[in-house]
């Protein structure tokens, strides 16, 4: 339930009009307050107590109030009915679904092929997770793309890579047989992952290679039968590799595998539409859009569609995939989560899809996250100042949460470490600002107290631990709230709002930084209201218990949604 929401609209009904109610910091004054008086005192031509006076009539027989009363200027305050929250709190873990479900194609993830994910990759996996499944709760039909790197420039520094180590394959011969059995030819994992990063380091030094490359796109782009095989090869292994890093992650599979090879087969319909359009420009050897407006006062380059090779690169296979999105989707909206540094390259994409009536402007939505800095202030690199492996910065983070378990003289298996490991790191990059950059550091995100992730797992871990030695227990016949038991109710029931509020902004550190307080809040009630001791009276102690199993069913949820694994002890 959707208490907050819920109380605005029985608020609206009874005075008549938009009000607007506010949640005040210390809950003494009252649960909720509304300035309705104030804000409408002018119009009724009325002083704003004497209206106070005349709303505080018309709300106080509301089902839900147990008392109200003015402060101030005119401000209302409102206490809600004990009854009326416990009630409520039964409900509190449903998700309201939308009253206006859509499909929604999410296009996140964007991992290149032979090339192993860095800890660039990290924030669109687990953001964009969080986003996939928190409009799947809410009732829309997502539909997750990770729109792989697997057709441009990368695939022909892979296979000429792959030809500078192996030049007898048979793929690179004049005489390749595209029907000969060619299953002996593999690569290790590891080693294929090395491959795009060397050849970029030489193709940056050599530029008969970097020409050689380049030549190598085109004619896998046209059909190369000899590429086009070594490919196939490759393709599974890379793509085997990296849902490997998925399931790590815990993020849920991605509905589509479907790079720029798939959107490049729609490479004719796409350029029929701008031709009849006459939007395809020549400019240098090269075709493009141009999309500068006329009101535009920054730069805006124009979109390539054929480079002067005549091979197609990742602007255009984004539109391409657009289409293909669209023909096979239709979905009402189409988000996509990337670095903000390709802001532009998105604003783009976005003008030649209007210009095509692809779809509308605002069916198209851009979210553009910070980057993971070091203690430098600077991107996060490895001592070798690479960018760190996304594998790598998982073994970093497990390994310093072994270290704080030992600190801590515990010992717990291997799968809880890694579900320690795993909410430490999900939590710390969900609880910031996607928008934002952050600081990361290991050591501190794997702490067990503080707002860290398995400061949240051993909430969880505590409440599990209540309910299974409490056994089985009864409703309550009659219920008596407590500040603290009272306080954690409120918290319960805004649950379903921040889910909405979570989706509906892009904003998934609200998911993580109401995990917290929830926390925050069943630890103050665990510590000031006994549960299991001796003297709780057996009506007390159903009561509490009540409540644990209520706020587990929140918590769990809310760490589901957040694709985070509760332990069975830490």
């Amino acid at each position: 339930m959707n208490l907050y929401k819920y109380i605005s609209e029985k608020l609206n009904n009874a005075l008549g009009f938009e009000a607007k109610l506010e949640v005040p910091r210390n809950r003494e004054f009252g649960d909720f307050s509304t300035n309705a008086a104030m804000v409408m005192a002018k119009s009724a031509g009325k002083n704003p107590r004497e209206l106070a006076g005349e709303i505080l009539e018309k709300i106080s027989g509301l089902d839900f109030v147990e008392s109200a009363s003015i402060a101030g200027p005119g401000f209302i305050n409102i206490f809600v009915k004990n009854e009326f929250l416990w009630d409520a709190a039964k409900t509190s873990a449903d998700i309201t679904q939308s009253a206006t479900p859509m499909v929604i194609d999410m296009d996140y993830g964007a991992y290149n092929v032979a090339k192993s994910l860095h800890i660039g990759h990290m924030r669109t996996s687990i953001v964009g997770d969080v986003l996939y499944r928190l409009g799947r709760a809410m009732g829309h039909k997502m539909i997750s793309y990770n729109h792989m790197g697997d057709w441009g420039r990368s695939m022909g520094f892979v296979i000429a890579w792959i030809e500078k180590l192996h030049p007898e394959w048979p793929f690179f011969q004049d005489n390749f047989d595209p029907n000969g059995d060619y299953s002996g030819y593999t690569f290790d994992p590891a080693e294929l992952d090395t491959y795009y990063p060397s050849a970029a380091a030489l193709a940056k030094s050599d530029e008969a290679f970097l020409e050689h490359a380049q030549i190598i796109t085109a004619e896998l782009q046209r059909g190369h039968a000899g590429y086009n095989a070594l490919y196939k090869i490759f393709m599974p292994i890379s793509l085997a590799s990296m849902n490997k890093t998925v399931k790590l992650l815990n993020i849920v599979p991605f509905d589509n595998d479907l790079g720029e090879r798939n959107a490049a087969k729609y490479t004719e319909p796409v350029e029929k539409m701008l031709r009849d359009k006459d939007l395809l420009v020549k400019s240098d050897g090269a075709e493009v859009v141009i999309v500068k407006r006329d009101t535009d006062n920054k730069p805006m380059p124009p979109v390539m569609f054929y480079n002067s090779r005549g091979a197609v690169p990742y602007d255009a296979t984004d539109i391409m995939a657009l289409y293909y999105r669209k023909i096979t989707d239709n979905p009402d909206r189409v988000i996509y989560l990337t670095d903000k540094r390709q802001s532009l390259h998105f604003e783009q994409l976005f003008r030649v899809a209007e210009l095509l009536n692809m779809f509308p402007a605002d069916a198209l939505e851009h979210i553009g996250y910070g980057t993971i800095n070091g203690a430098d202030g600077k991107p996060f690199k490895t001592r070798d100042g690479n960018a760190a492996g996304l594998n790598d910065v998982i073994e970093m983070v497990q390994s310093a949460a072994r270290d704080r378990i030992k600190e801590s003289g515990k010992t717990l298996d291997d799968e809880t470490v890694d579900n320690i490991a795993l909410a430490a790191l999900k939590f710390n990059d969900l609880s910031h600002d996607l928008r934002a950059d952050y600081i990361f550091d290991p050591a501190q995100i794997t702490s067990f107290e503080g707002r860290t992730g398995p400061y949240i797992l051993y909430t969880a871990v505590r409440l599990n631990s209540v309910l299974r030695r409490a056994g089985n227990f009864t409703n309550p016949s009659h219920i008596n709230l407590g500040t603290d038991e009272r306080n954690l109710i409120m918290e319960l029931l805004d649950f379903d709002r921040t889910v909405t509020a979570a989706f509906e902004s892009r904003a998934t550190d609200l998911v993580a930084n109401y995990a917290y307080d929830l926390c925050q809040l069943v630890n103050t009630f665990y510590h000031n209201c006994p549960i299991l001791r001796d003297d709780v009276d057996s009506e007390t102690k159903n009561q509490r218990l009540t409540l644990v199993k209520v706020a587990v069913n929140v918590l769990t949820k809310t760490l589901d949604l957040m694709g985070l694994k509760i332990p069975n002890e830490m």
